[in-house]
């Protein structure tokens, strides 16, 4: 069984590290020798000597110890270590990643093992390996009525490049940006076999509405923000960068500045009423699939729904990766505000995480939004369900300038299908509803 936490991704078994600085040439490293001799020590109990390859962010962020800790939870959950079975280097931008396949006693896994310029480790993820995707056009999008550049939201340490998909004419255009969801994404939000915001992005482009998409701060600066900023909260993982996104756009050419609009998925769609008051020249704000319950509550009936599917083929293994799993969304819920300076981590979060968003309640909080909604749901959605949808119909019940649309047939990712939605779903290439994008354009041409 594989469980896919979309609104909290909570690697337990994978240590993710992403280079955090931007080298300038490529490393002239044999990175395959190098990545293969690293897990040797690994595999070894060389611990100290591993770490004398990373680079400094990853290594201050990844001590001896912490590494140590970090392979003895991959062993135990995926048994004894066996041996690699192959390996390959592949390019990324300016670095170099090595994919080092590794067996265990009891699954398969793929390290990934990034190298900067000057031949370090700058990057590193355990975890299953990733299957191959097509990712085709959706039929909606019409390629030539729009055109594609490279923009960068923010500035200084924590830039972060971004596409911005411009309809062809004259303008100047509404346009809107796009927030993701939690865990490290991508500026597609790709999820499995579905990117969901390059979908967004090239349907509203090709209907006169310009789109801003990044990569998420989490994604590209992990190692960085897990050495500079260990008691991490919304406002550094989306908020700011949301903020700086709405502020480029109001400056770029061609762009209306009187109508940026934000769209906010998942996580992003919970964080709406923080980023309209970090956001205040924003038009107007669409939430989609943005839960109202607390992140503990949503993590724990997401399990509780997959172990539902599952039946009684969970292995012992499972179970106990469950159990911890629910114990830690507890520990999280009993957090107290004395935690807040702790090293603690739960559900792959620190305690400074929970803690400030416990007395959260989005829906109470965006009565406070006086600028128009949209509030879209998918009825098949497991992960952020209609009774996230009710609460926020509830709160805002009365507003002139507040919409809602359920889609009866579109799961997480706004992608239609039938029945109860699996994790297994997002493994089938979809698109973002035809229909969901119509009404978004729709709704951003009327404000």
């Amino acid at each position: 069984m594989r469980l896919w936490l979309w609104f909290l991704v909570a690697a337990l078994p994978a240590f993710v590290l992403d280079a955090a600085e931007q080298p300038s040439q490529p490393a002239t490293t044999d990175v395959k020798a190098s990545a293969q001799a690293f897990i040797k020590q690994l595999a070894d109990g060389r611990f100290a000597d591993a770490t004398g390859a990373f680079d400094g962010a990853v290594k201050q962020a990844m001590p001896p110890d912490k590494l140590k800790a970090t392979w003895e939870s991959i062993v135990a959950d995926a048994g004894a270590f066996q041996g690699q079975t192959g390996v390959n280097e592949q390019e990324a931008g300016q670095y170099r990643v090595v994919l080092v396949e590794c067996r265990f006693e009891r699954a398969s896994l793929e390290a990934k093992v990034v190298y900067t310029a000057e031949g370090r480790i700058g990057g590193l993820w355990f975890g299953p390996p990733k299957p191959v995707y097509q990712f085709g056009p959706p039929p909606y999008a019409d390629k030539g009525a729009f055109s594609e550049k490279d923009v960068t939201v923010g500035e200084g340490e924590w830039a972060l490049p971004g596409t911005l998909s411009l309809p062809n004419g004259k303008g100047p255009f509404p346009a809107v940006v796009l927030v993701q969801g939690s865990g490290p994404q991508d500026r597609d939000e790709t999820v499995a076999a579905n990117k969901p915001f390059r979908d967004l992005a090239w349907g509203l482009a090709s209907r006169g509405v310009a789109v801003l998409r990044y990569v998420k701060r989490t994604e590209l600066y992990a190692a960085k923000m897990a050495a500079e900023k260990p008691h991490l909260t919304v406002k550094e993982e989306v908020v700011d960068d949301a903020a700086a996104a709405v502020a480029l756009l109001r400056k770029t050419e061609g762009i209306d500045g009187r109508r940026v609009f934000v769209l906010g998925h998942s996580l992003g769609g919970m964080l709406v009423p923080r980023i309209a008051a970090a956001a205040p020249d924003a038009a107007g704000f669409i939430v989609m699939a943005g839960a109202t319950r607390s992140l503990s509550d949503a993590v724990e009936d997401q399990l509780d729904y997959v172990t539902s599917l599952a039946g009684d083929q969970l292995t012992d293994q499972q179970k106990a990766g469950l159990d911890k799993m629910h114990k830690e969304a507890e520990e999280a819920r009993a957090l107290k505000p004395e935690d807040a300076s702790s090293n603690k981590v739960l559900l792959g979060a620190p305690a400074s995480y929970w803690l400030d968003l416990r007395d959260y309640h989005p829906a109470e909080a965006a009565k406070a939004i006086t600028r128009p909604m949209l509030i879209i749901q998918g009825g098949r959605d497991y992960q952020v369900t209609a009774r996230d949808f009710d609460a926020f119909k509830q709160a805002l019940a009365g507003r002139a300038n507040v919409t809602f649309k359920l889609y009866p047939n579109l799961n997480h990712l706004f992608v239609a299908g039938e029945g109860k939605s699996t994790p297994a779903e997002y493994e089938t290439p979809g698109h973002v509803d035809a229909q969901a994008v119509e009404d978004v354009a729709a709704w951003v041409a009327a404000h």
